[in-house]
């Protein structure tokens, strides 16, 4: 034996080893726990996951279609019209007007269609307003305008509206007075009042006289041509008040 180590004051070595096991067990334990808590407080101290968010419907209403308005050129197509002495044709005068009257229509953001005489849409035509527009002879001592209606319209009321905007503003535009008078039988029976369909209001508008009234029918057609828009447009704003 070793000097100075006597045998009763010795451990057994498998004594040494179960102790180191021991403290090695619960630093293990301690480092776990530890990790555990780590691992809690970083997943609490985290935000919540943002919930997806449903997009707010949004109504986009259909637009509103423009009203549809139908612009006969008398005798377009068709003949000549009247006719003076100086050459001077009807269905030239009613086409330039016409032409006029379609491109403030449009501009003013409305759906025009240009129509011949006879021209084949307007059978069943469809639309707000038709204006068939026409001029009178070259009778000379004569001067005014006037409009007429089918007789047995069937839309008696509406049409008369479309006929007391036109009266009014032509005439407060182009400064020409009505000669109503001088309406005929063939005005109230035209033709193109038994083609469209029965709903469509529709009239004949004589702008002047290709006489006297020469000077606006063929210098001032921009004059007649407002003075056609703003009855049309008279009217149709007066057809949405209910």
């Amino acid at each position: 034996m070793i000097a100075g180590v006597s045998g009763e004051n010795r451990i057994p070595p498998k004594r040494v080893i179960g102790e180191v096991r021991r403290w090695a067990i619960a630093a293990l334990g301690l480092i776990a726990l530890a990790a555990l808590l780590i691992f809690r407080t970083s997943r609490s101290a985290a935000p919540p996951p943002k919930a997806e968010e449903t997009p707010t419907p949004t109504h986009n209403p259909s637009p509103t279609p423009s009203p549809r308005v139908g612009i006969v050129s008398g005798h377009w197509k068709y003949d000549g019209g009247a006719m003076c002495p100086d050459g001077t044709r009807e269905v030239d005068i009613n086409y330039q007007i016409a032409i006029e009257v379609v491109n403030l229509l449009k501009q003013k953001g409305y759906e025009v269609d240009l129509l011949a005489e006879f021209d084949p849409l307007l059978q069943g035509y469809e639309a707000h307003a038709l204006v068939s527009l026409h001029s009178d002879s070259c009778i000379p001592g004569v001067s005014g305008f006037k409009a007429a209606r089918a007789w047995n319209s069937f839309i008696p009321e509406e049409e008369d509206r479309l006929l007391d905007c036109l009266y009014s503003e032509y005439e407060r535009v182009t400064g020409l007075h009505p000669h109503q008078w001088s309406i005929t039988p063939d005005m109230h029976g035209y033709h193109v009042f038994g083609e469209v369909a029965p709903a469509t209001p529709a009239v004949i508008i004589e702008m002047g006289f290709m006489a006297d009234d020469a000077e606006l029918l063929r210098y001032r057609q921009e004059i007649v041509a407002q003075g056609i828009v703003a009855g049309i447009e008279c009217f149709l704003e007066r057809s949405k008040t209910p």
